[in-house]
Order: structure tokens, then C-alpha cells, then sequence
């Protein structure tokens, strides 16, 4: 034992008054490889000596792979003193390694020719060394230089080989060595006259994995140099937990045994005041604080409240709010009774999930008041009442309405100077204005407030080159009315000249309001006038939407084409017309919904040829279909990003019709996923994640609500770019194996798999149901191409996201890409994350790939595999059969019992290549099969815990 052991051993037999307790294979060693010549094919190159000794060989495996050995058989010599010596090996920190060796050894007594000095034992040695300095004459090939390990006889040794070459006796020894103080180390192995073939080598050392235990997180430490070595590792309370008193300065230990099991932990951390173990001894959490910035909008006898998010959550994800509703009669000196049965909430009064509640049902010209407390699982273990926000609201004088809207008037590179109008409906007098704001890049939980008496406000102390998100709202004596629509303006870069935007904004304020409103409405009147002649009165004139640029000023719209009387106008004002002589067809490459899909060539005059994709019409067209092929070019024109698709032009003077986009040689990304499974690292499939998400903030931005996002729906070009497409097509899906829909109540065909659930219920598509979809895509590329719910019927599907089900981690999917999904497929919408913080996420992880290497569900939110029904529940199951049935997986009963796979012990050391070997070939039943495996593990190692 070394000193640092008998330290620790001391410690331990001297401290009998902490709390203390020994436990064996709590987390499973873990083993680094240092060498190994496993399967190895290429030339190892060992160093032999003498020349005539051992030899280097390619030989067939059991399996009839070629791999390398080293051989020697002079056994008819006496006298023998052949060595075999390895590269030099870096020890990487390990103070005591281990040795796997495979050889066969043949059987002395069965040669023809015996000589007294044949042998069936060889020797292994060891050389310490700062530095790979060994020659062929250094160190001396003696045991003088060299330190024994062991000498190794064989358990079998074998009389013949077989007729394919084959020994049919092998042999394994594990052996090991330390203590190791140099940078590293060679081996060595003596022949002393045996015949016998060292088939693989396997050097490796053991280390106590990082593990949390008794609130207290340990992190990765190195066994010792001697095989009873005890190596002490503090530990570091988890966050929201301290030492417990009696522990004292001597702190929370673990020591890491010689095998790498962590042993004998003293001392422990428990929960702070406040905080609670909810999840065993892994974490403490706590309440959440008061919800922020309480705000209420009267219409009529209604109230609608809304609020952000609590600064502190608790150390936890999940927040619900409860609405406690108090009437507070006038003369009763401030006692307020709760508010009768008849006051309604909505969508609920109790673990409410969003931001808001609409209380209606309240009588006119009555003051009430309205707590809304802050929650979690936490809630109801701790002994503190949960924080709440109060807000006073008199349903006699309604709010201010929403300010409409702002304008930059001046900026420099550390602020910038906003001006806008008065609410359209301000009831009452305006006291003041209450100005929100934060960089855009950053949380928006971290914004900042200004007040101001005018409707003008300098937001000074910016950063240079920054975007900014702003909003505004106003103040009466009855209260904060709404904040207005976020908008974006953008200081200046370091070294541009400052600007006023008056030449192209005038600037009115005060008493000049109403000059103000009345360039407004000269303006709009102008828009109404410009698309009257163009546009109809639809259910879809809404659309129309001001997109604010990220320089502030200037606007987009997005116009749905739908909205215009005459489809021509609409391609007129968005699609660029094509002569189509300069177009040549080259080969039909597939065939879309109106028609076929080419590749072909663009040259316009003066300028070079690119390949180009050409969607045609199909001759005999109707009317209508002509209207709705060329409605995709009319919404596909009016964007502009390098993650969306571009429009060429199109073609409508001649026959065929035709849509011309950019090439993207690699087609659709699933078909491409599956083409090219495992060939790209973690890092390259979120980049195309990052694109995607790129390109769907774009056209949020611009208010346009997908309700397609599907990798189907993704192109990938030669430089691995994914772009957005099909546009306005989602409508025309088909019943077929390859992509279910599912007819909803309207009889509008919705893709059940990417659909997010109010969508499917009550045909609700926004940006947040896009989220929703793109979660889906996110899986289908961490699984390369694999059909999400894999062989499920869409009404299964329906039923199991509905009883919060969703899919688990793809194999060797990050983390932290999963939580991200499971983020994407919250229930309230609301809770989903924005486009611009799914991009914001991807870019650190991008910038800090360290966070993609673990993998696992690593979530307490729900992640069970989405089964047919519920998964399984493995204490009710006894063996393999019953479990498969529980899966709905009964057809692979026989291949389990071939294979002698009955106990859930054995089923759950499975990989993907022994599901394959017993002769499960369908891909999607392959991956059903395992992640009902990783199930189970987690259901033993729980169960082996709680036995210990």
C-alpha cells in the first residue's frame, strides 16, 4: 500500500464518529485503453531480437478476418532467449496498468520432435522510461534492465490445428504492474523455447467514473499504483446542498479502489433550507420565486393578466402558476373575500403552464385583486408558501391599448433615440410610458426599463453594432396598458458616422401628434389604394404583415397569394418572368404533385451558365391548378435568405408552365441521411441544424407560418447548406406508407408525425407549432433519416403525444440536443422556444462542442419510447417473452431463444450488432428493440441500487 492509501486508511479507522458507510460497484469502473491489437490488420512492427525469434504474421480469425500475431516456434533448439518488444506506451496518468493477453501455447508432448528444452510458458516484462528512447541494443535484453511481471503458463495448450488453420485452444490472462512514476512505458515478452502465437495485447488502466452520491458530486479519478491502493477524492457539494455540520473541515470524500469502484464515503451533503431532494440524491431544488412584470388589459368586464417567467426557478424546468381572485368591496378597510364560483379563467384558474389568463364573468365598477403564485414539483415537499405577484385591477376605467408601433430617430454606436404615437384607444390621460429592452442575442429574461413622461425616449450605455428588441407601453391612473410588439433597431459600428432619420421619418412629439396620426393614415390610405386594384377582402388579408428590418427602418411584407383577385398579379409582383430560351432541360429527375421535376441549365445573356431545378406543369391543367402551381413561386419570390430556397423565375408565356430554383445536388435531407448513415460527425449534423433553424427564423420574421417542416422538405446542396422549400404545397399531401397525414375536422390533410398537437385538435398553425415540427426534424437528423414513431398508426401517435409521451434520444444522439427537442415539443405552446433562441443555442454549441459528447436521455422530463402504448413495466415482467409482448414485439420470441436470450441480466448487455446477428433486420424494429433495452438498464441499475 503507498503512503496516500495509508493516509486515507488512517483517516478512516480514526473517525468513527462521522457518518460513514463502505458500498461496492456503485457506478461500473471504467477502462482506457492504452494499447490494444485487437482485430489490428495493418504491420504492428514490434521490435524483435534476435532476428531468428519471433516473427509477425497475418492470420485468420474465427470470423475469417485477416489480423497480425506474433509467432515464434523453435522448440528443436535448445537454449532460446528470443524477446518481443512493444512501442513505447504513454501511461496518460495512470499509476497502475493491466495486461489482457490472448495466445495459444502447443502441447509440447504432441511434436514429433521433443527436445528437453521445449517450453509452455513465456515471461512479461516491463521498462519505465521518460522518453521513447529503446534501440535495438537499449535496454539490454536482459531481466536486469527489465522488471518481471509474470511468467505466464497456459490454462490449455492445444495438440493440432484444425483443417481451416484454426487453433482451437486460446488462452486469456490479465496481469498488472505499478506502481508507474515515468511519462510512460515499454513491455516485453521472453520466449524461452515454447511454440506458441501472441494473438492480441490489450494494455489498459481503471479509473472511478465521475458520479453524484449523497448530494455530492465526485468527478473522474485514477485508481492507484498498487492493486489496495485507496486514492481520496473530495467531493463538491451539488448546488443548493452544504456539508452537513458534523462533518467539519474534514470535508466529503470517496475513495477509488484499485479496480476502479469508488469505496468508503465519509462525510455528506444535504439540502440547504428551502430546498428539497426530489430526485433521490442527485439534486436539491427549491421553490420558485415570484413571477415578473404582472400586467393587466380590461376589455369590457374581462381581464386578461400576464406575466414573465420567475428570475429563479428553482434550480428546476417545470413552473406552473396558480390565479388566486379576491373581490375587495369599497368601504370594508381593506378585507377581500375570495372571488365567488361564477368568475371563469381561461384556459384554467390552477397549473396554468403559460403566461396568461383571461378572468371573465366580473362585474362592472368592482375592485379586485389578483395573486399569481409561482409553483413547482417542489412546491409541496417544502415547508415555505409559494411566492406570488399582486396586481390591483378596477373594472370601472379600462387600460391603455397597445402603442402601435416606433420609429428611430437618431442613433450612434452607444444609443439610440425612439419616438411613437399615443395609443389608439388611451382611456384616460397618459401619464407616462414605460420603454423594455434587450439585446437580441441575449435571454430576454435579461431586459431592462426606462420611464418616460414623453412619447420620446435616448436609450443610452449600448453596445457598438448591437441589435436591440424593444417595446413600449403606457401608463393612466388606472394602470400599464399592454406592451407593444417587440421591434429591432441597431446601434452603430465603431468608426460609422452618427445619423438622424429625419429626412426620412419626421419627427413629431408632443402637442404635434396629431400631425403624426395623420401621416399614418396618408400612408396607409396609400397602401389600401396601391393593393386595391391588386387585392381582395379574404379571411387571409391579415397576412399582411410589417416586417422590421434588422437596421430598423424600412419594411417587407409577406402577401399571401390567395388574397389577390387575379393570380397573375401575384406572380407579376414576385416572380421574375424567364424566356425559355434560355432554359435547357436536360433530365427529369422526379416527379412532383403537378408534374415533373428536371435538372437542366440557366444562361442569361452576357453572363454564365448554372445548373438550375425545373418544376413543369403537366399539360391538361385546369385553371385552378395552374393557380395553385404557381402560388409556391408567388410566396418562394418574396424571400431572400441562404437558408431558404431561391427562386429563379418562372416561365407562363410558353408550355410547359414552369418554376425555376437554384440546384441542390444532394436532394431532400432525409433520403440524403439515409445515404450517408454514421458518415458525419456530431458537429457537422448541427450545423445543418443550425441552417434549418436559420432559415426558419427568417421567415417568422417575416410572419410566415410553414406548417410543412419536414426533412422531406429540406434540401441539402453539395456544400452540406440545408435550405427550406415547398412552399404552400402542404396542403396536397397524400395517405401513402412513406408520409401518414391524417384528415382532420376541416378535411385538410395534416402530417400527423411533424404536426404539433394544437394543430392536429384545432388547426392552429403559428411559428410555435413550426418549433414543434422542427423538434421532429431535429430528431430525424440526429437518426439519419429514421421515420419518427417509426411503425405507430397516426391515431397511436395522436394518443401518445397526448399523454405527454415523446420520442427518446436517437443512438449516441448529445444531451443537450435532446433537451432541446423535448424544449420544441412542450404541450403549451407558448413554452416553446423562438426560433432565434433555437439558433442562438445551436451557435454555442457550435462554438463549444464539448457539450456534444454526452449522450444519454440525461432529463427528468418524460422521454420514455413512444410504444404503442405505455412502456413497459419491467417489475410486473419475468422473462424475455413477456417483455416482447409488452413492446409488441412478440414476433422475435424464437429469434431470442435461439440466440439463449431469456433473462433480462443478458438481454440488457445487447448492442445493435447482436439485435442484428440473432436476424432482426427492419431498422425501425432494430431501434424499438434498443431503446427499450436502455430502459431496462436504467430499471436494473435503479433496482441493483436500492439492494445495495
Amino acid at each position: 500500500m503507498d503512503s496516500n492509501a495509508g493516509i486515507s486508511a488512517r483517516r478512516v479507522s480514526g473517525m468513527g464518529w462521522l457518518w460513514m458507510f463502505c458500498f461496492f460497484h456503485l457506478v461500473s469502473s471504467l477502462e482506457e485503453i492504452l494499447l490494444d491489437t485487437t482485430g489490428e490488420m495493418s504491420e504492428i512492427g514490434w521490435t524483435a531480437h534476435p532476428s531468428g525469434g519471433w516473427d509477425e504474421v497475418s492470420v485468420l480469425d474465427d470470423k475469417k478476418r485477416l489480423i497480425r500475431t506474433f509467432e515464434v516456434c523453435n522448440v528443436a533448439e535448445p537454449g532460446q532467449n528470443n524477446w518481443l518488444r512493444t512501442h513505447f506506451i504513454e501511461r496518460r496518468g495512470a499509476h497502475r496498468v493491466h495486461v489482457r493477453l490472448h495466445f495459444s501455447v502447443r502441447d509440447c508432448a504432441s511434436m514429433r520432435i521433443v527436445a528437453s528444452s521445449c517450453k509452455e510458458t513465456f515471461t512479461v516484462y516491463y521498462h519505465q522510461s521518460e522518453a521513447d528512447t529503446a534501440s535495438q541494443e537499449l535496454p539490454e535484453w536482459r531481466e536486469g534492465p527489465w522488471t518481471k511481471v509474470d511468467t505466464i503458463a497456459a490454462d490449455e495448450s492445444f495438440s493440432q490445428v484444425d483443417s481451416t488453420g484454426k487453433v482451437v485452444k486460446m488462452n486469456v490472462k490479465v496481469r498488472s504492474f505499478g506502481p508507474l512514476t515515468k511519462r510512460g512505458f515499454y513491455l516485453a515478452f521472453q520466449d524461452s523455447g515454447a511454440c506458441m502465437s501472441l494473438v492480441a495485447v490489450q494494455v489498459f488502466f481503471y479509473k472511478c467514473p465521475a458520479v453524484v452520491k449523497g448530494f455530492a458530486s465526485f468527478p473522474e479519478t485514477f485508481a492507484g499504483g498498487e492493486r489496495t491502493s485507496l486514492v481520496e477524492s473530495p467531493g463538491t457539494c451539488v448546488p443548493n446542498a452544504e456539508e452537513t455540520s458534523m462533518t467539519g473541515s474534514l470535508g466529503v470524500r470517496l475513495h477509488c479502489n484499485g479496480e476502479g469502484e469508488w469505496m468508503v464515503a465519509i462525510g455528506r451533503c444535504t439540502c440547504k433550507a428551502g430546498y428539497q431532494p426530489v430526485d433521490g440524491e442527485q439534486a436539491c431544488q427549491g421553490i420558485p420565486s415570484a413571477p415578473r412584470d404582472l400586467s393587466y388589459e380590461i376589455v369590457g368586464s374581462n381581464v386578461l393578466l400576464t406575466w414573465r417567467l420567475p428570475k429563479d426557478l428553482g434550480g428546476r424546468k417545470d413552473v406552473f402558476f396558480n390565479v388566486i381572485c379576491k373581490v375587495c368591496p369599497a368601504g370594508s378597510s381593506g378585507r377581500c373575500v375570495r372571488c365567488g364560483d361564477s368568475v371563469q379563467f381561461e384556459p384554467r384558474q390552477v397549473g396554468l403552464t403559460e403566461s396568461r389568463v383571461q378572468v371573465s364573468n366580473l362585474l362592472a365598477r368592482v375592485q379586485y385583486t389578483f395573486e399569481i403564485q409561482a409553483v413547482n414539483l417542489v412546491t409541496e415537499f417544502s415547508s415555505e408558501a409559494p411566492h406570488y405577484a399582486t396586481i390591483n385591477v378596477s373594472t370601472s376605467q379600462s387600460v391603455p391599448s397597445a402603442v402601435p408601433m416606433m420609429h428611430q430617430v437618431s442613433r450612434t454606436t452607444t444609443s439610440i433615440t425612439l419616438s411613437w404615437p399615443q395609443p389608439d384607444q388611451p382611456n384616460g390621460i397618459i401619464l407616462d410610458y414605460q420603454l423594455r429592452y434587450f439585446d437580441k442575442a441575449e435571454d430576454e429574461d435579461n431586459s431592462f426599463t426606462l420611464t418616460s413622461e414623453t412619447n420620446m425616449a435616448t436609450i443610452s450605455n449600448l453596445s457598438p453594432g448591437k441589435i436591440y428588441a424593444f417595446q413600449v407601453r403606457a401608463r393612466t391612473a388606472v394602470g400599464y396598458g399592454p406592451y407593444s410588439g417587440k421591434m429591432y433597431f441597431q446601434t452603430l459600428m465603431r468608426g460609422e458616422r452618427s445619423e438622424m432619420v429625419q429626412d426620412r421619418l419626421p419627427l413629431i412629439v408632443g402637442s404635434a401628434l396629431g400631425g403624426l396620426a395623420f401621416l399614418v393614415i396618408a400612408a396607409i390610405a396609400i397602401l389600401a389604394i396601391i393593393f386595391k386594384s391588386k387585392r381582395r377582402e379574404t379571411p387571409y388579408t391579415d397576412r399582411l404583415q410589417q416586417y422590421i428590418s434588422a437596421r430598423g427602418i424600412g419594411a417587407k411584407y409577406y402577401i399571401d397569394p390567395s388574397t389577390y383577385e387575379d393570380p397573375n398579379e401575384a406572380i407579376l409582383e414576385f416572380a421574375k418572368e424567364i424566356d425559355v430560351s434560355l432554359i435547357k432541360i436536360e433530365e427529369v429527375i422526379g416527379s412532383g404533385e403537378f408534374g415533373e421535376v428536371c435538372f437542366g441549365r440557366l444562361k442569361h445573356p452576357g453572363k454564365r451558365e448554372y445548373t438550375v431545378a425545373i418544376k413543369t406543369l403537366k399539360s391538361g391543367y385546369t385553371d385552378e391548378q395552374r393557380r395553385e402551381f404557381l402560388s409556391e413561386a408567388s410566396i418562394m419570390g418574396q424571400f431572400e435568405h441562404p437558408n431558404v430556397i431561391h427562386l429563379e423565375g418562372v416561365v407562363t408565356k410558353s408550355r410547359p408552365v414552369m418554376i425555376v430554383t437554384e440546384f441542390m445536388e444532394n436532394g431532400s435531407l432525409d433520403s440524403f441521411l439515409r445515404q450517408k448513415e454514421g458518415q458525419f460527425s456530431v458537429l457537422q449534423l448541427v450545423g445543418m441544424l443550425r441552417g434549418i433553424a436559420a432559415g426558419m427564423r427568417y421567415l417568422s420574421d417575416m410572419n410566415y407560418v410553414h406548417r410543412d417542416l419536414a426533412a422531406r422538405n429540406i434540401l441539402v446542396n453539395s456544400n452540406l447548406v440545408c435550405k427550406v422549400s415547398d412552399f404552400g404545397l402542404s396542403r396536397f399531401l397524400e395517405d401513402d406508407a412513406s408520409n401518414p397525414t391524417y384528415t382532420g375536422a376541416l378535411g385538410c390533410k395534416i402530417p400527423i408525425r411533424w404536426t404539433a398537437p394544437e394543430a392536429v385538435q384545432y388547426r392552429k398553425f403559428t411559428s410555435s407549432s413550426d418549433v414543434w415540427s422542427y423538434g421532429i426534424v431535429m430528431w430525424e437528423v440526429m437518426s439519419y433519416g429514421e421515420r419518427p414513431y417509426w411503425d405507430m398508426s397516426n391515431q397511436d401517435v395522436i394518443n401518445a403525444i397526448d399523454q405527454d409521451y415523446r420520442l427518446p434520444p436517437p443512438p449516441d444522439c448529445p444531451t443537450v440536443l435532446h433537451l432541446l427537442m423535448l424544449d420544441c415539443w412542450q404541450k403549451e405552446r407558448g413554452q416553446r422556444p423562438k426560433f432565434d433562441q433555437i439558433v442562438s443555442a445551436l451557435d454555442k454549441l457550435i462554438r463549444k462542442p464539448s457539450a456534444l459528447k454526452a449522450t444519454g436521455t440525461g432529463s427528468s422530463r418524460p422521454s420514455q419510447p413512444l410504444l404503442s402504448n405505455s412502456p413497459p413495466d419491467f417489475p410486473s415482467l419475468s422473462n424475455a417473452h413477456e417483455w416482447l409482448d409488452a413492446i409488441k414485439m412478440g414476433c422475435y420470441k424464437e429469434n431470442f431463444d435461439q440466440a439463449g436470450l431469456i433473462t433480462f441480466d443478458v438481454i440488457s448487455h445487447m448492442t445493435l450488432e447482436d439485435i442484428q446477428r440473432i436476424g432482426i433486420t427492419l431498422v425501425g424494429h432494430q431501434k424499438k428493440i434498443l431503446n427499450s433495452i436502455q430502459l431496462m438498464r436504467v430499471y436494473l441499475n435503479q433496482r441493483e441500487t436500492v439492494e445495495v
